[in-house]
This record gives structure tokens, sequence and C-alpha cells, in this order.
């Protein structure tokens, strides 16, 4: 009986083992899930003594805490507007005031630091969209792989936020989660050395550099490196294109054309010298985009070489006169678009 027993038993298992393997999985579920949960209500609680005990935030005047004030503008503005989003090459590239005087709309520049990543930029041009606006993309690279690059930078960023929180998609929760505790270590130095939410109106790199629009104004004259040491610093290449930022892009367009807005793509700042990528590769660069984006690309690469002259700290940091000419371009390829567009839609047409 025994034996029969043993040998049912083994033909039992032998027979089913998805049976096993699946109660298996499924309890490996459970216990994953419950010791995320378990970090999730660590991190709560952590943050709830951080924020208590008056230890968030410590880095109101950085110069990310900007994205404070641009947010505020852009969620105030009720008629139609442009917004301009990408990384730090609007910050440091553009002069608003021009944008704005030359088409009589409101402008919000919400460049931001890279280490956020385009996904994280991109958030921001769904926020208070009102029918009429225009959504200028003008990244420098087109294949991120959708995640925050420096979850540490979002940190401080986002800090105890919440209105910037809202730019921190689910997805992107489990890397704020493991970037936690260096963050923290971060603002409890600064708490316990006094050393947090210091006021800097001598340095381009602070919330106080930054006009009402969202451009750095603080005066930038001329480069701070040499052209040699520039290119010892930085590599310049033409950008890549991955599938997941096209799609994300389109995704984004969608949204924003359903909200009766539209979304263009326009050039970003190139140094050209003789450290330049040849300019075929910009060619090819802007062609990939102009045939797999589902809105108007309407700069011309080519137009956006500058002289080394005009480039203040990095190949897309630009000097205040640097941020004069690339804005005029801007001009130039947004009323080129506009009145195409004008055309196309008149009776005459």
């Amino acid at each position: 009986m025994v034996n029969l027993m043993n040998r049912h038993n083994l033909s039992t298992s032998s027979s089913d083992p998805a049976g096993v393997s699946g109660a298996a999985a499924s309890s490996r579920t459970v216990r994953s899930t419950v010791f995320f949960l378990a970090k999730l209500c660590a991190l709560f609680v952590a943050l709830l003594f951080l924020f208590g005990k008056g230890i968030m935030p410590q880095y109101l005047y950085s110069y990310n805490a900007s994205l404070l004030d641009k947010m505020e503008r852009l969620t105030s503005l009720t008629e139609p507007k442009i917004v301009l989003i990408s990384n730090s090459n609007l910050a440091f590239g553009m002069d608003c005031s021009l944008l704005e005087e030359a088409f009589q709309m409101p402008v919000v520049n919400a460049g931001v630091h890279g280490g956020l990543g385009n996904a994280f930029q991109e958030e921001i041009a769904k926020v208070n969209i009102t029918e009429g606006d225009l959504i200028i993309v003008c990244h420098t690279d087109y294949d991120d792989d959708d995640t925050i690059v420096d979850p540490v930078i979002a940190w401080l960023t986002v800090e105890n936020h919440p209105e910037l929180w809202r730019l921190i998609r689910r997805k992107d929760i489990p890397d704020m989660y493991f970037s936690f505790p260096d963050y923290a270590k971060r603002v409890i130095s600064l708490w316990t050395s006094k050393e947090g939410n210091v006021q800097d109106h001598g340095t381009v790199y602070s919330r106080l550099a930054f006009n009402e629009y969202g451009d750095v104004s603080f005066e930038r004259p001329k480069p701070q490196y040499e052209k040699e040491e520039f290119f010892e610093l930085f590599t310049l290449h033409a950008p890549a294109v991955e599938d997941v930022c096209i799609d994300r892009l389109n995704a984004l367009n969608q949204y924003v054309t359903e909200r009766g807005a539209v979304m263009l793509v326009a050039g970003f700042p190139v140094m050209d010298c003789a450290y330049t990528p040849p300019v075929e590769d910009y060619i090819r660069f802007q062609t990939t985009l102009e045939e797999r984006l589902d809105c108007p690309v309407i700069s011309d690469c080519r137009d956006y070489f500058l002289d080394y002259e005009y480039f203040y700290d990095t190949p897309y940091h630009l000097t205040n006169e640097g941020a004069k000419l690339r804005t005029r371009q801007l001009i130039l390829d947004l009323r080129r678009y506009l009145e195409s567009q004008e055309r196309s839609t008149s009776p005459s047409s």
C-alpha cells in the first residue's frame, strides 16, 4: 500500500508539474508584492519624517527649482500660449520676450535639466493645454529609453512639491524609490549643516538666474572655455533616433491634437567648427524625424549651426547673444509654418 501510494504521489507530481511550479510562482509573486508594498510604506514613512521635521525641501533656490516658477506660469495662463519643451538647451538658448513680441502670445520656456530625460520633459507639455496652444519640442536627442535619466536629479527637482510630482509617471516610481536613500542623505546633510535653501545671486545655476518666461537671463557674454577645451570635455554627435522616443512623441502629438492644440518639432543649437560631425549626419537625422513623426518638423537643422563664440559652457548652452540668434531663427521657422497653414486653409487655395 505504501509503495502504491508513493507511486501515486510520484505520478501525480510528474504529471502535473505546472501546478506545483504555478503555485510556487504565485507564492513568489505574493511575497514580492508584499515586500514591495512594505518598501513603499517605508518610503512613505521616511518622507513623512523628513517633511515633518522640516528637513524637506533643501533645494528651493537650486537651478532645478526654477521648474516651480515655470509650472506656476504655465498653469496661470488661460489664453493660447507657446510652450517650449526640452532640456537646458532651451533654458540657456531662448529670449522669449522676442518670441512673445513676434506672435503676441504668452510664452513659457519649460526647458529643464537634461538629467530628467525627454519623457519627464514631455509630461510638462500635458499641463494646462488650451485650445490654440503651440507646443514646440526642441530635443537634442531622440534615442532615450523612456526613463528618467538620473532619478536623484528628479528628487532634487520635485522634492515634496505636489505640483511637480504630477510629472512623475507610474512607471518611474521604482526608480524614484531606489534613488531615495541618496537624496535623503543629501538633504539631511544640507539640513544639519544649514547650507540648504541658500539664495545665490552670483551663479548661473540658480533659480534666481531665470526670468519670468523661464529663460536663464544671467549675464553670459562669452564662452567659458577655449575652443579646444570644449572638445576635451564634450563630444559632438548627430542625434540618433529610437522607436521608443518616436512612439512616445507621436502619442503626445495625439494627446495635444485632441485638445485643440498643435505640436511642432524645432531645431537645437549645434556648434559649427572643425570638431562638428559632417552636416550630412544631421540631415539624415532630420529626414528620419520628418518621416517618422506625426507632427511637423518646422526647422532646417543647418540653420541652427552657430559659431563657437555663441556657446557658453556646453555645446548646447548659448551666450546671451547666441540665445537671441537662436530665438530669431525659431521665429522665422514658426512664422513660415503658420503662413503655410494659412495658405493651405484659405478659400483661394
